[in-house]
């Protein structure tokens, strides 16, 4: 069964668009016909024409969605607001000990405060047209993520930001998460110990998800309805234990 979505004439804003899950997300919108709204610091490479001669198109905004004038710059220059893809973000490897507090801050300030800013900016226009918040999570904010202890915590206060809004805006505004578990990006390969291939061995699907398995979610996150509140888990059945791989003779059994 195939499941089509029609966004011509809405707008969409994906922050982080440029790359990655972002651009994957951004890409799939463009192809349902939305017009689509990318930002970051720095300038994509050419979307190009949406496939299928879809109605809608993309343009691409500097802005650094921690700085709040960028993203009051940002939002006010949209005609309408349909929904919003909170995407930008980054798990840079940063230990507690010996990191500077300072860029812990910053990883806090990229992956919580500025959805937060965006989503505030965003919701006058989004109430207007009965629109949706999307946040992009991930798994690190769900479970012990050493290393990246910053960013999973931020990825944790920014799946409870998303129940506070959906409380607070309903029923005008819908807002829900989407939980990323480990995930194939251009830039995985250097991210992940051991390759690509090494970590989908521990996913019980079988691979890591792409930037189509979340964009998918973010399709029917978008469009009109019922839910809001959730937290949508794109894992592909979440991490298989080490436990799993220790040897079974004489090991405890679980209990």
């Amino acid at each position: 069964m195939t499941v089509t979505y029609d966004y011509a004439g809405k707008v969409v804003l994906v922050t982080g668009g440029t790359k990655g899950i972002g651009a994957g997300i951004a890409r799939a919108f463009l192809e349902a016909g939305a017009t689509v709204v990318t930002c970051a610091r720095t300038p994509p490479p050419s979307f190009g024409r949406a496939a299928g001669g879809a109605a809608g198109g993309v343009r691409f905004v500097r802005a650094d969605v921690r700085d709040p004038d960028d993203v009051a710059r940002l939002v006010s220059g949209l005609d309408r607001l349909d929904v919003v893809v909170n995407n930008a973000g980054g798990p840079p490897y940063a230990p507690l000990d010996g990191t500077s507090p300072r860029l812990h801050a910053r990883v806090v300030e990229l992956n919580l405060t500025a959805p937060l800013l965006v989503s505030q900016q965003a919701y006058p226009p989004l109430k207007a047209s009965g629109g949706a918040i999307i946040m992009i999570g991930s798994a690190s904010g769900t479970r012990p993520s050493p290393g990246t202890s910053a960013y999973g915590a931020a990825k944790a206060g920014l799946h409870h930001l998303a129940r506070c809004l959906a409380a607070e805006w309903a029923p005008e505004v819908r807002v829900n998460s989407v939980v990323v578990g480990l995930a194939a990006t251009e830039s995985a390969e250097e991210h992940y110990a051991g390759g690509q291939e090494a970590v989908a061995a521990t996913v019980p699907a079988g691979r890591m998800a792409t930037p189509e398995d979340v964009a998918r979610v973010c399709l029917w996150l978008g469009s009109p309805g019922y839910v809001t509140g959730a937290e949508i888990h794109v894992h592909g059945g979440g991490e298989i234990p080490a436990w799993r791989h220790a040897p079974s003779a004489g090991a405890p059994s679980e209990s």
